[in-house]
């Protein structure tokens, strides 16, 4: 379904083809990303993603952003823990020219001394804006509480200490070490050939040494009791996350464990949010989260509440997680939360971003990318009694992990433990 070539350098090409569209999404993917850093350079990897729009060896800052905005376009990148991506959309007629920018912004970025000044104070001024956003920082915050001391736990933009002290010898080794064609997926969906496709990448990098695919630490992911951290800190309201050591990206349960996100938190129609939301009117933000790795995984819920409410909500949250393990889930609630899930999936593929977002992370992080029909007839095979074993395996008791911002009194931290450990 989906034509792929990896050149002699062992860069891969891999194209969506949607001759019905206007527009062509293009994306050139580097496995680079928070789980592959140090901790004295937390950060390195957003921080040379940034550098990348700062102009290469042949265009200026402005050349880069003209080039791309001056056709109708729009581009953008985006650091994760498994990857960075560079990524743009334009009309179809202009796909060369936007993959000969991003390409050449990928392998040729000029790192220069002032530009790396300049942005270090951008980079400073971003860390502090989420600071300043509890209901991000929160997921930040949650990662430490379940993966301390192990890069999986660091905070993606790094902190001030540590973009304070990362230097330019230090990014361009990075850059040296991880933007390598061994370690590069090019990504298209929209009205493309492939062949011209992979023939223009083979033209403009096909001659670059390969380098080596870079290895990561793997995570542990089970733990005997649970863990909680608490920020106290003046907030408008109290922010929490409650996170579960889940499963890897290709775990023949996954589909299971989709299917419980949705049930549980996925939307409106979801538990949590008619229990927490609807029924007691305990918060505006409520919600579940996956978080997919190559090695592991995490299931979250997350919630803004009024300080005072904030145990009532806690206890409300657990007591909908025990539900879900202990009565089977009810034969309409499940088709629902399956159509809706089967439903979400097919919505993405009709846009080119989506559809190129898809394809590169999932040749880049699994070599592989599943045929739609295979992933449909997968998720068709889960039962409810599926959904019932990932949620007593996920969701015990012992594996809770918790964050926690805003003012909580000594009072209510000690209830939120004994909930965490007890209920």
């Amino acid at each position: 379904m989906y034509p792929k070539t990896e050149l002699s350098n062992r860069l891969r090409v891999i194209s969506a083809p949607m001759p019905q569209m206007e527009s062509v999404a293009l994306g050139v993917w580097i496995a680079a990303g928070g789980r592959y850093e140090s901790a004295r350079l937390c950060g390195v990897s957003h921080f040379l993603e940034h550098l990348m729009f700062k102009g290469t060896l042949s265009r200026t800052a402005r050349q880069i952003k003209e080039a791309i905005e001056g056709l109708g376009g729009a581009m953008n990148a985006f650091t994760d823990v498994e990857a960075t991506c560079l990524y743009a959309k334009v009309p179809a007629k202009h796909a060369a020219v936007t993959l000969d920018v991003l390409l050449d912004m990928a392998f040729h970025a000029r790192l220069s001394a002032g530009d790396i000044e300049r942005e270090r104070q951008v980079i400073l001024e971003e860390i502090k804006m989420y600071l300043d956003a509890p209901m991000q920082y929160v997921q930040d915050l949650l990662g430490t509480v379940m993966w301390p001391r192990h890069p999986l736990g660091m905070f993606l933009a790094g902190t001030q200490q540590s973009v304070g002290r990362i230097r330019r010898l230090d990014i361009a080794a990075y850059c040296r070490r991880f933007y390598t064609p061994a370690n590069v997926v090019v990504a298209a969906a929209g009205p493309v050939s492939h062949r011209l496709l992979v023939e223009q990448v083979a033209a403009r990098v096909g001659r670059l040494a390969p380098g080596r695919p870079q290895r990561f630490r793997r995570a542990a992911g089970r733990q005997g009791r649970p863990r909680w951290d608490c920020t106290v800190k003046e907030t408008e309201q109290t922010h929490a996350a409650l996170g579960f050591h889940a499963f890897p990206r290709n775990h023949p349960h996954i589909h299971g464990l989709n299917l419980l996100h949705v049930i549980l938190g996925g939307n409106m129609s979801s538990r949590l949010f008619h229990q927490v939301r609807e029924v007691r009117g305990l918060a505006y933000e409520i919600g579940s989260q996956i978080r997919r790795y190559r090695d592991t995984g995490a299931f979250t819920v997350s919630a803004g509440v009024e300080h005072g409410k904030f145990i009532r909500a806690l206890r409300v949250i657990l007591d909908e997680l025990r539900r879900v393990q202990r009565r089977p889930v009810g034969a309409d609630e499940f088709d629902r939360a399956r159509e809706f899930y089967t439903g979400q999936l097919l919505l993405m593929l009709e846009d080119t971003i989506d559809h190129m977002l898809w394809i590169g992370e999932s040749e880049l992080v699994l070599g592989r990318v599943s045929p739609l029909g295979q992933i449909l007839d997968d998720v068709r095979r889960v039962t409810p009694a599926d959904v019932t074993r990932v949620a007593r395996e996920v969701l015990r008791p012992a594996h809770r992990n918790l964050a926690v911002i805003g003012p909580l009194k000594p009072a209510q931290q000690r209830q939120a433990q004994r909930l965490l450990e007890t209920a």
